[in-house]
Formats: C-alpha cells, structure tokens, sequence
C-alpha cells in the first residue's frame, strides 16, 4: 500500500494558510514600495479570480472560455497571483520564498487531483482542452478566447 498525499495536502490548505500568516506577520518589514508594488499585483490576482469566477460553470459543463482559454487553472493562478502581491507587500525576501514552497507543495497536487476529476468527467473534451492549454502558466497568443459569456 503506498501513501496518497493529495487529501492531506487538500486538507491542510486552510490551516497551511494561518500558519503562513503567522509567519508573515512575524517576519514582515513593509515599506511604502513593498506595499504599493505588492498590492498592485494581488489587485491583479483578484481581477484574474473574478474574471475566472464568471466563466465557470462548475460540473455543469468543461469551461474553456475566457481566462480558462489561456490557463486551464485560472482560479489558482489569481490566488498565486494575490499570495505573491501579500508576499511582497511584506517586504522581506523570505515571505515569497516560503509562499512559493507551500504554494508549490499544497496546490499541485490539487491541481492533479482536479486534472483527474475533469479527466473522468468529460474525457474527450478534456483530452483536447490539456492538449491546447496549459496546466498553470497562461499561454499568451490564443487562439480564440472561446464562445462562453461572462456571468455575474
């Protein structure tokens, strides 16, 4: 029998996050820039969330339009996107890098279990939807941003 991480690490991310803050309000030296940059960036990242948010249509159907054309994980990327702006906004190096290690650690394996679910789900949308878009990191020529409406 081997061991399965992927329910634990989805598990832990909600408290993965408290600790994280603890540790960011420990080590944190912001500075006016630190704030200004980071914010600007996890504004960014909320922008990528709401644009994500409403073109999901979560079970009912594969969505491949809007931000889902460039990134087959737009959701996840907002949220990166958004750690990284609160990462930097603290001003101190160290935040980012332990950002990047538990973003990295928690979240891949989420993304690989989802991957599975949608796998499974709808196969042969599927098969052509991970052929043309990538996992994480957009592609930045596409080929059409597809037909589906954006929905409050």
């Amino acid at each position: 029998m081997t061991f399965d991480p992927k329910p634990l690490l989805s598990r832990i991310r909600v408290p993965a996050g408290f600790v994280f803050a603890a540790l960011y309000l420990y080590f944190s030296t912001p500075s006016s820039r630190s704030l200004w940059v980071g914010g600007s960036l996890a504004f960014i990242g909320i922008v990528i969330r709401a644009w994500a948010t409403g073109h999901i249509r979560k079970n009912d159907e594969l969505t491949v339009s809007g931000p889902y054309a460039l990134t087959r994980n737009p959701l996840y990327l907002g949220s990166f996107i958004i750690g990284m702006g609160f990462s930097i906004a603290g001003g101190n190096l160290i935040i980012p890098a332990v950002f990047l290690v538990c973003f990295a650690a928690i979240y891949a394996p989420v993304m690989q279990q989802e991957m599975d679910y949608l796998k499974h789900k709808f196969p042969r949308e599927y098969e052509c939807y991970q052929a043309t878009v990538p996992l994480f990191f957009p592609k930045l020529t596409p080929e059409e941003m597809g037909q589906g409406d954006f929905s409050f």
